[in-house]
């Protein structure tokens, strides 16, 4: 991990960490690098969320990219995985995402797409680092050297829905379903997506006011969605994030159907079709022990990979695997997109969900969930203070012993957040009593050292 790159691309606080004059930086040193690698003037998409300071951040973007001699296609306020869609679709040559995702308004952040529309490979991000710490001088460009930006938003838009329409390949005609937008990206295009198929789609959260994005809606809240699906009777409710690069669901009972659950019945349909391929899934360490007794059950391979969908999909793509994800809903569909995807990851279920005839609650049935405990412990913005707890001799000696006591009907996972000032402390147990138990104490250990 570079000193302004997390897994995540650069994320902070706008206006303390994430200022206007680092957007400007990140701009030119992107554009700079991208024109010294082509030879020539290199085209970038931006597209953004619906955060207060995303015009800000855009329009720094934009400034630094143009004066270096870059050209800007402008998306508008579009899903993150729009953008790497949308980047391979117009050729450009990179693509840029003005989000923090399921984090508070008061964040933000910019993440890189290639050409390909993948994460912006480590080689290069470390070349955007480089330029922008050291200050160097950058190659601005004077008169008609000068960059171009273009809006190309609503024709961009409709290219994108006609992309996710043309995944679904059934008829989703009687399916009745409630969609919190998280008053995120996803409220630019999921009317409009679901307007134009055969399903009866309500929504909610879907009013952003630059400051209401995640704020207690979408997929890191799905109480309201919960309530409003059973209320209404509805057949499922579908939950994105700010940027819609992950979606939960909740069945006909209000039950979560998180992403482990999403990947074994969408797991199953892809074998259905004869679209699995090599046999297997792909998730992370954070995944459900239910997910990994499904796989054996189904005869299934599940691949296992660091937290992070950069490293679900490098796995993805090195042995040629059909499906990946996170317990948290980021889903990656690699015959369809090149990064995780909220909208189509909700059309993926709906297809396995019209064609099995079940409920939903059904469906999800066929991978159970082992009581998990997840507690984020908060720590102060201390450089090294979340490497020093993790190589702490003493966090290790009390994992070792609460391990031995769970045995095999167990597990724990401590790790540091990418993005955050936080540790995650993740216990499974055969009861939700032991799971809190461990994790509580593990927790206070955390926050001693």
């Amino acid at each position: 991990m570079g000193k302004l790159f997390g897994t995540d691309g650069i994320r902070g606080v706008v206006g303390k960490t994430l200022t206007a004059e680092l957007a400007f930086h990140v701009g030119q040193s992107v554009a700079a690098v991208l024109q010294e690698e082509l030879g020539r003037r290199p085209v970038i998409t931006i597209g953004k969320d619906t955060r207060i300071s995303s015009d800000m951040l855009e329009a720094a973007l934009v400034a630094g990219i143009c004066s270096v001699g870059g050209d800007v296609l402008l998306l508008g306020t579009i899903p993150t995985p729009a953008v790497a869609f949308l980047t391979v679709q117009e050729q450009a040559d990179a693509g840029v995402v003005i989000s923090a995702s399921h984090n508070p308004y008061e964040h933000n952040g910019i993440k890189v797409f290639n050409a390909q529309g993948y994460k912006l490979p480590d080689a290069m991000e470390e070349r955007v680092e480089e330029l922008i710490l050291s200050g160097a001088e950058m190659p601005i460009k004077t008169g008609g050297a000068l960059g171009r930006c273009r809006n190309g938003a609503q024709e961009m838009h409709d290219d994108y829905v006609n992309h996710l329409i043309d995944t679904i390949g059934c008829d989703l005609s009687g399916l009745r379903v409630l969609v919190d937008c998280a008053n995120g990206a996803a409220a630019a295009t999921a009317p409009d997506l679901f307007q134009r198929l055969p399903v009866m789609a309500d929504f909610i959260n879907i009013d952003p006011d630059g400051v209401n994005i995640n704020n207690g809606c979408g997929s890191t809240h799905l109480e309201q969605l919960a309530t409003m699906t059973v209320a209404g009777k509805y057949q499922l409710g579908i939950a994105f994030d700010g940027d819609a690069d992950r979606c939960l669901l909740v069945d006909e009972k209000g039950q979560t159907i998180d992403g482990d659950k999403i990947m074994a019945v969408c797991g199953l349909a892809l074998r259905r079709d004869g679209k699995l391929t090599n046999n297997a899934v792909v998730a992370t360490v954070m995944s459900n022990l239910g997910l990994h007794e499904f796989c054996r059950n189904e005869k299934i391979d599940l691949v296992c990979t660091a937290v992070g969908d950069r490293h679900v999909l490098e796995k993805m793509v090195e042995c040629d695997y059909a499906i990946g994800g996170e317990q948290s809903g980021h889903m990656i569909f690699r015959e369809y997109a090149t990064t995780g995807d909220g909208e189509l990851t909700a059309l993926q279920f709906l297809k396995a969900l019209k064609i099995s005839g079940k409920p939903a609650s059904e469906l999800a049935a066929c991978c159970a969930q082992y009581p998990q405990e997840l507690i984020n412990v908060e720590l102060s913005h201390t450089p090294g203070k979340k490497e020093r707890i993790m190589a702490s001799p003493v966090l290790a000696q009390a994992v070792k012993e609460q391990e031995a006591l769970l045995g095999s009907e167990g597990r724990i996972l401590i790790r540091p957040s990418g993005t955050e000032a936080l540790i995650r402390v993740m216990v499974e147990a055969k009861t939700d009593e032991i799971a809190r138990k461990v994790a509580e104490d593990l927790s206070e250990l955390v926050k001693k050292l």
